[in-house]
């Protein structure tokens, strides 16, 4: 039961990741306090390798911005075609939800 526990809470947290990240291009330390706002709270070293696992995957892209009042940072966006998979993905978790919901109530 954990080894599906981990699962499901891996692929919603990545899931809403890409959510985040398709709104707004975001510095992965607004991820984590959107996360904790959302009461999704995620230890923080958990954040930056699943981000790092996702470049690698070609699903986002990031660019760096320097400032006078901090170190540089590095900001995340949606590739193109992610953008596109994201509002798949979007259908598919309603309609799953929607399923899941009229078998509970039975």
């Amino acid at each position: 039961m954990e080894k599906i526990s981990t699962q499901m809470r891996k692929w919603i947290l990545e899931y809403i990741i890409l959510w985040i990240i398709s709104k707004w291009d975001i510095y992965w330390a607004e991820i984590i306090e959107l996360l904790k706002s959302w009461d999704l709270i995620v230890a923080e070293w958990t954040i930056y390798p699943l981000l790092s696992r996702l470049k690698t995957d070609n699903l986002i892209n990031y660019y760096w911005i320097e400032s006078d009042s901090w170190h540089p940072r590095k900001y995340y966006n949606l590739t193109q075609d992610w953008k596109d998979m994201l509002i798949l993905m979007e259908k598919n978790w309603l309609d799953m939800k929607n399923s899941i919901k009229k078998i509970l109530s039975k």
